[in-house]
Parts: C-alpha cells; structure tokens; sequence
C-alpha cells in the first residue's frame, strides 16, 4: 500500500461522485441525498399534519365549541389524515431505507438513482399541491377514504375531491418508483458472500414492504383514475343508476388500504429488529423464524381488506372467512414480538435513548394489537363501526406501531446524518411527554367510543357524557405535542451542540457503520466481501480495510460510477453495474407531470396535452441515455479479472426492475378486470346490451398481430444470446412497425365500437380496458423504434444486448394484456350471457 493512498483514492471518489451545490443540486442522484430529502421533506410534512391534529383537537376539547365549522372542520380532518398516511408515513419509510439499504448492502448506490430521484420529486410536487388546496380553502373534505358517492360529483361538485384524487396518484407513483428500486437493489446489488440468509434483517422487511406496495398500491391508483374518469369526463363506474357500484371504490381502496398498514408497520419493525440486538449485545433469537413471520405477515394482509367493510353487507360467509384471516396475523406478529423480548431476555441490555422509544413501541404496539383483535371480531365490530374507538386503534397501531420506533431511529443514526452525539436528557424529556401525552389521548378515546361518540363527527352536545373523556384527550394531545416539539429542538441543538460521534459509536454489526460521519457520496472507497451474518462484530479490522481500498472495485480512473451487481440467492458477483451521473431529466420529468396534474385540475386541457408530450419526449432522452452512449466512460474498458459491466450481459438490474414495474402494471390491470366481473355480478343495475359493441373478429385479428410481432422479437433476442446480431437494426425497426400498426387497428376498433363509456358503466370499463391496452402497445412500438435507432449507432449489438433483452419482456406482457381482454370483454360475455 503506498503511503496517502486513501486520500488520494478519496479524492479521486469525489471528483466522479461529488454533488453540486447551488442551484444545480436539484441534478443530484445519489441515494443519501436522495434519502435525506425525502426525511426532510417528510418532516415538514409531518410538522404540517400534527398543526391540522391540533386543530381537531381543539374543536373536540369541549362541546358545541365554534372554533372551526363543520366544512372547515372536514377538510381540516381529511388532510390531517391524508397528509399523515400519504405525505409522511410512507415516504419517511421509503426514505429512511432509500438512505441505508445500499448502506448496509456495501454497495455505493441504489441501482437506478435516477429513478429514486424521481420519485422524490414526484413526492414532493405532488405533496405542495395536495398540501396547497388547504391555503386555497379547496381542501378534499370527503374523508381520506374519499368514499363515492360521499367524493362523487353530484355530492362533491368543487375541485376539492381532484386535488386528493391527482395529487394522491402523483405522490403513488413516488412510492411505486422508490419500491421497484429498493427490491432490485435488494435482491441485485448486495456485497459479495451476503447470501440471502446473511442478509441484515432490516433487508428482509424492507423487501417485503417494496413488494407489497407494489402489489398493494395500483389498486388505489386504478381507483383513483376511475374516479376522477368520472368526475372530469362523466364516465360511469361507481353510479348506480348507470350499472355502477359505490363499494366497488371500497374494495379498490381498502385492497390498498389495509397492506398500506403493514406497509407502515414492517420497516418499522424491521428498525426495532436492527436497534434491539445492538442495544442488548447480542444477535436477534430466531432469524430465520423472524424472516419466515415478515413474509408471512405480508402475504396475509393483502387477505385482509374486507375486515374494514363488515357493515356494508357482504355475505356471512365471506365476513367469518375475513376475521378469521384478520385474527390469522396476529400470529407472525407474536414471533416478532417473542423474538424481540428473548433477545433482550438472552442479551446484555444496554439504556441509551433509543431504548427508551423501543420499550415505549412494545407497550403501545401491544395494545393496539390487542384491539385490533377485538375488531376482527364482527359482532364487536358492528357495534364500534366508525366510533372513535377505531380512531384510538388505528392510532395505538400506526403511531406505536411506527412513530416510537422511527424517532428510535433517528436518535440511533443521527451520528450518521450528523458526526454527532444528541442530548440524553432532552432525550428523555421529550419521550416521557410524548409517551404520557400519547396515552392520555388515546387510551381514552377507547371509553369515548365505546360511550357511542362517532367518528369524524365536528361538535356536540354537551350531557352525553363525552365532555370530560374528549377534555382528557384534548389536554393531553398538547402533551404530546409538547414532547415531539422537545425531541425536534433536541435533533436541531445537537448540530451544533453536539459532541463529536466515536465511528461505530453503537458498537453495531451492520455495514452501515462502516462509512465516514457524515459519509461520502460513495459510502465506500472499496467495495467489501462478507462471510457472516454480523461482519463489523466478527471482523473488527474490515472498517480499516475498506477504507484503505484494500477491498473490492477500488478503481476510479475510469470516471464511471460502479457498484457491484450479484445474484440474488448467493451473492456471487455477475458484473459490475454501471450508474448514472447527476441528471436534470428525474427534476424536469416531474416538474412537467406536475404540469400535467395542475392542467388536469383547472380543466386547461391543452397545457395539459403539450406537458404529456414534453413528459413522453424527457423520457425518450432519459432512455436515450441507458446502457453504451458518448458519455459517462462507457469506451474506458474494464480492469483486468472484473466481470464485464452490466450492459453487456443478458440478465442485469434493468431487467430485473421491468420486472418488477410490470409486476406493478400487472396488479393495476388486474384490479381493473377485478372491476369487470365484480359490477358484472354485484352491481344492483349492470346494463348488458344485448349486442357487444366490440367487434369480435377485429379483437381476435388484433391479438393475432401483436402475436406474430411479439414472436419475431423473440426469435431476434434468441439470436442476440446466441451472440448474432445480423439485421438487428432492421428487424427491430420492422418490429416496431408491425407493433405501431396493431396500436393504430387497435385504437380504430375502439373509435368503431361506436362505446357509450358516459351511459353505462359496461362500456365505461371496457372503454378504459382498451385505452390501457393501446399506450402499454404504443409505448412498446416506440420503444422498440428508438432500440432500431440506437442498432443504428452502435450502441446496441451482440456485445451490448441488454437493452432490447429488457424490452421483451414488456411486449410478452402487451401479449397477456390483449389476449385476457379479448377472453374478458368477448369471450366471457358471449358464453356466459350478454354480447
């Protein structure tokens, strides 16, 4: 080793991984800035949630009070809702893990960060329209369940139910984006020798809540574009009186809704798994048995949705069916909870402040558990519907659930964000205040629903015996208030007061510990191999290694940015994955999707239209970019003995991430035929014309085409892995041709179906079942064209043929998405009655 080495590397790091400053740090793509804004941003957030929660208090803390009227006091309650389960929860979550996962993985980024970038941007635009509607008194004031017909038109004429429905579908593609990243990073992107079994448990409940939300979300997105299909166009989904069903809305919501729970509850978890061992000086008891109760737990929520539906009046048999399965959770969540007490029973504890929040998360977590199994129970649940003991279990669960452990959290890596240590006495205060003031206001919410008081009601009248228990919660909500205004003045004195954090400063196991306080944009300047569960306390000396470059993918000359890519089950390395630079695409794409959501809600169309073609334009230049091009060091050649970069392999991260995107698109398709045959036979006036208005023929010529397109693709990927490229450029030119001519027959027998989407709820939903088909087969046309182009150029051959390996798999889904149509919308309807 020469002597400066280190420093010289470092230097060396910093001029290909530096981040602007100024004006030019919106360009910013890598994965701890990224991560830190979305915690930022999530704060304010937070800070503007809790002053609405204030206010309801207020107005509740004594009867027939007039400190806000009944439409104030809805829209207040519905962003107080809305702003805490969308604008915080989910993106404090998402980005706590955006700034740790490659952290603890040893790897230098997230494996798309221009994508993660995105997502932020999409947050945060997404969340200051939402959050505007409040100032401009346009505020959703139909709950943030937003039921129809409660949210519908007729009752909800201003824009006040649009702001939720566009700026929610916004913020959701921010979740969806930063979901499919961290599976792909997770699975794809760990250090050498970190089999899945090594793998740190904070990874595990991290991958879990990514799959989730990208199964569980498109539900609510799919609801949220019918609605708004509805209010904006007149089509017909949820009114009765055309064949429409307002519970079909419920089903969407709450097939979301209740994984969206978990969603909170999992990463959180998985923080209390990775605190609780370091704190109590030991491994976690039962690993494997916590790993088997995460996936458990995820996979048995999403069978859970209906439980929040018991007294609309589905059949008796489906509701035992659904509290059975609600009661059925419990049991992973039990492991999790055994395997945390036998640890600190097993352990040597320790009793820092980030102890203190954990034992106050067992406590209020517990509780909430427990009547969350009272109200699996139907008979108790109809008797407490939509009373405020369901506000107090929704709060034991989200708040105790996810708030005690994140503000853990943040004591336990604030030496990451900062090098330094925070106060343990102001520490403290603010969690005695926040714990008491908590519990004082929910614990006694319990007795005042169970005293009849309903949910979401603005005032009452005094002699109802609600008077004293709503004073009770209303003093000690200003607790509470009081303890987290203690903590936030702790976090900003300890910047500047605080005393300089020892490295490793916990005596953690995890990777995450291993980078410079505060670290560098590359986390590391070599990449480690790992050979244990726990390497920084099996191998005390790897911290100095790793930062002497003495460990993997030290070179830098070459100007690229790398990380290691690896397989998913064992970790071996396959390639190296080549990142991108600072962008302004992620900024400016979702600077003109905003355009797009602020056009959509003042009814200017047009500026509408150009900002989608200015979207689809970005994109095609964002794409442009992927793989081999001019820039970013792509004709520098790789050191000897490393594997080749992942452009030039066959099975790299992008494949991976549109698998999962279409896992995504996949579940908002489903969810929309889930629609189809649930109006069909549900639905209390479903209109079946006696003639389909599809032409049954031009269906089937149709599906017939995209075959024969989809097929020679396949044929010319074929001969890409068997390394021949011969006519590559022209073939995928003929391909895209053939693709571009289904869409445009396909987009004629739409305008020939002579559809009435504004009579019927029939038409409606086919009317949406064909647009769907036709982008995903246009997208995949033009896809295929600039693919051609790039054929042209070079930049796509037998020695770089990733690219269109990755777009194959979007036209074999276009296939399954014509072909179920046709079987949906023609076959069915003509051997089971109707058309």
């Amino acid at each position: 080793m020469i002597e400066g080495r280190p420093d010289e590397l470092h230097q060396q790091f910093d001029e290909v991984w530096g981040n602007p400053r100024g004006w030019r740090a919106a360009t910013i793509v890598n994965h701890t800035r990224i991560g830190l804004l979305f915690l930022l941003t999530g704060l304010g957030f937070f800070i503007f949630g809790g002053l609405l929660a204030m206010l309801i208090r207020a107005q509740l803390a004594l009867p027939d009070q007039a400190f806000m009227d009944a439409d104030t006091y809805n829209q207040v309650f519905t962003m107080h809702g809305t702003v805490m389960m969308f604008l915080f929860a989910v993106p404090m979550m998402e980005g706590l893990a955006v700034y740790l996962i490659p952290k603890m993985l040893g790897a230098r980024d997230l494996v798309f960060p221009r994508l993660s970038a995105l997502g932020y941007w999409c947050y945060l635009f997404g969340g200051l329209i939402l959050a505007a509607s409040l100032f401009l008194e346009l505020a959703p004031d139909a709950g943030w369940f937003m039921y129809t017909p409660l949210s519908s038109l007729p009752y909800s004429p201003g824009v006040n139910s649009d702001f939720w429905l566009l700026g929610i579908t916004f913020v959701e593609i921010s979740a969806v984006t930063a979901a499919v990243e961290l599976v792909v990073a997770i699975l794809r992107a760990r250090a050498p020798g970190m089999t899945l079994q090594r793998m740190p448990l904070y990874a595990w409940y991290i991958l879990t809540m990514a799959m989730m939300i990208v199964l569980g979300f498109p539900p609510l997105i799919l609801g949220s574009i019918l609605l708004e299909l509805e209010r904006a166009a007149g089509m017909a989904f949820f009114d009765v009186a055309r064949g429409g069903d307002p519970i079909l809305w419920q089903h969407l919501f709450w097939l979301f809704g209740h994984p969206e729970v978990y969603i909170i509850f999992l990463p959180a978890a998985g923080l209390v798994s990775t605190m609780l061992p370091v704190f109590a000086r030991r491994p976690i008891v039962g690993y494997r048995w916590v790993v088997v109760a995460v996936l458990t737990t995820g996979f048995i929520s999403f069978a859970l949705w209906v439980h929040h539906m018991f007294t609309v009046g589905i059949p008796h048999l489906a509701q035992a069916f659904f509290s059975a399965a609600s009661m059925l959770v419990a049991i992973p969540t039990g492991v999790q909870v055994f395997s945390w007490l036998a640890t600190l029973w097993l352990g040597r504890p320790v009793y820092h402040v980030p102890m203190l929040w954990l034992f106050g998360f067992l406590v209020i977590f517990v509780a909430g558990g427990l009547t969350g199994v009272m109200l699996a129970l139907v008979p108790f649940n109809w008797q407490v519907h939509d009373t405020q003991f369901v506000v107090a279990h929704l709060h034991y669960v989200l708040v105790g659930g996810m708030f005690f452990p994140l503000v853990a959290a943040v004591y336990y890596w604030l030496p990451h964000f900062s090098g330094r240590m925070p106060s343990p006495r102001l520490g403290r205060w603010g969690f005695w205040l926040v714990f008491g003031g908590f519990n004082l206001t929910f614990l006694v919410m319990h007795w005042t629903g169970l005293l009849g008081m309903p949910r979401r009601a603005y005032t009452y009248a005094p002699g109802l015996g609600w008077d004293t228990p709503n004073l009770v919660s209303s003093i000690g909500s200003f607790i509470m208030a009081i303890g987290i205004a203690t903590v936030l003045v702790d976090v900003l004195l300890h910047f500047r007061f605080g005393v300089r954090a020892a490295p490793n400063p916990w005596h953690a196991d995890t990777l995450e510990w291993a980078t410079r306080l505060p670290p560098t944009a590359y986390n590391f300047i070599s990449l480690p191999s790992v050979d244990s569960r726990y390497p920084l306390w099996d191998r005390p000396d790897l911290v100095k290694e790793m930062a002497r470059g003495e460990q993997g993918l030290a070179a830098i000359a070459h100007g690229r940015r790398e990380t290691w890519g690896t397989d998913a089950v064992t970790g071996e390395v396959r390639e190296i994955i080549h990142l991108p630079g600072n962008t302004w695409l992620p900024f400016a794409v979702a600077l003109v999707l905003s355009a797009v959501c602020i056009g959509l809600l003042v009814k200017a169309y047009a500026v509408a239209s150009v900002a989608i073609v200015a979207a689809a334009i970005l994109v095609l230049r964002w794409s442009w970019e992927n793989g081999a091009y001019e820039e970013g060091g792509t004709a520098v050649p790789i050191s000897a003995g490393d594997p080749p970069l992942h452009w030039r392999t066959h099975n790299g991260p992008g494949r991976w991430g549109m698998g999962v995107t279409l896992l995504a698109d996949g579940a908002l398709y489903a969810a929309l035929l889930f629609g189809w045959f649930y109006l069909w036979t549900v639905a209390p006036q479903w209109q079946m014309p006696a003639q389909s208005p599809l032409d049954a023929r031009g269906m089937l010529a149709n599906a017939l085409l995209l075959s024969a397109a989809t097929l020679w693709l396949r044929r010319v990927l074929a001969a890409l892995r068997r390394g021949s490229d011969k006519g590559l450029r022209g073939q995928l030119a003929a391909i895209a041709a053939l693709g571009l001519l289904q869409s445009a027959h396909l987009l004629w027998l739409t305008y020939a179906s002579d559809l009435a989407p504004k009579a019927t709820a029939h038409d409606a939903v086919i009317a949406v079942v064909l647009g769907y088909a036709l982008f995903h087969c246009v997208l995949a046309g033009v896809a295929t064209g600039l693919q051609a182009w790039r054929a042209h150029y070079g930049y796509v051959d037998r020695a770089a043929p990733y690219e269109p390996i990755v777009l194959g798999q979007l036209w074999y889904y276009n296939f399954g998405v014509v072909w179920s149509a046709y079987v949906a919308l023609v076959l069915f309807p003509s051997t089971w009655g109707g058309g």
